[in-house]
């Protein structure tokens, strides 16, 4: 079960670089017909160059728009329409953050992580997964992250995007119960991505889960039919359980001590 998506159109976003890269070769490696979405055009174009030369099978589609942007998502479903394509898997990965002081950093970017995050996971979720349930198959992916567990000082903004989409998953997910729609969130704690990428901020690569297992093990949780996975290291897990254990107030010294040890609250953009 965990490798046949073949007849399955994946619809991956923020397909062009990391995570969302890795969900779509990993597809496609499974037999997965892949439509690529981001921003930029030029990796994409690459991405499915190289999904056809390792795998073969039905070319990937590419399509390009901002989900933060207003109209973005009707951008994405006006494209889909016009190609014809049905999308039976539906991979909410695109995601950006902010990390620093909430009152230090620029607004505008944290509005935009607010939109991509919530906005753009919320339309592309309720128009694709309308037209799953009218089918009484389909499935939806929303990437989450351990972050969704608890409020974290010095990643306030983007902890709260990810705490919408872990109780929205969970709530459409006992919805969708016995509809033939399965709903999924996959919560991964630090990859070896460039999250951080134009910031002083750093992932410490030593303790991050590379995107390509994270990918691996999310999939094989959703032909399970989990509907939570934790796919990266066992101990992100365990981290988890402290937030639903302690006092709240307690769980938020606890993050907001292991962010300053981070550094994060020093985070500064480059140059």
């Amino acid at each position: 079960m965990g490798d046949d998506f073949r007849g399955v159109t994946a619809l991956v976003t923020g397909a062009s670089r990391g995570l969302g890269r890795a969900y779509a070769l990993e597809l496609a490696r499974r037999g997965a017909r892949v439509v690529l979405l981001a921003r930029s055009e030029a990796p994409l174009r690459e991405l499915a160059v190289q999904i056809r030369e390792r795998h073969g099978g039905p070319d990937a589609e590419v399509v390009t728009a901002d989900l933060s942007a207003p109209g973005g998502p009707d951008l994405v479903l006006a494209e889909l329409r016009e190609r014809g394509l049905t999308v039976g898997l539906l991979v909410n990965n695109a995601g950006a953050g902010s990390v620093g002081p909430f009152l230090d950093r620029p607004l505008e970017p944290q509005l935009r992580s607010v939109g991509l995050n919530v906005g753009g996971l919320l339309a592309l979720t309720h128009a694709l997964g309308t037209e799953m349930a009218a089918r009484g198959s389909g499935g939806i992916i929303n990437v989450s992250s351990t972050a969704a567990f608890q409020p974290l000082p010095y990643q306030a903004s983007y902890a709260a995007t990810k705490a919408f989409v872990l109780s929205f998953s969970e709530a459409l997910a006992e919805e969708l119960r016995g509809s033939g729609v399965h709903v999924m969130a996959a919560h991964p704690g630090a990859i070896a991505t460039g999250f951080f990428d134009g910031t002083t901020a750093r992932i410490n690569e030593t303790a991050a889960d590379a995107p390509e297992t994270v990918a691996v093990r999310t999939l094989n949780d959703y032909a399970r039919r989990r509907t939570a996975s934790y796919p990266g290291w066992f101990l992100n897990r365990v981290m988890t359980w402290p937030a639903r254990l302690l006092p709240r107030a307690s769980v938020m010294r606890l993050a907001r001590t292991f962010n300053r040890w981070q550094r994060f609250h020093e985070v500064s953009d480059l140059a």
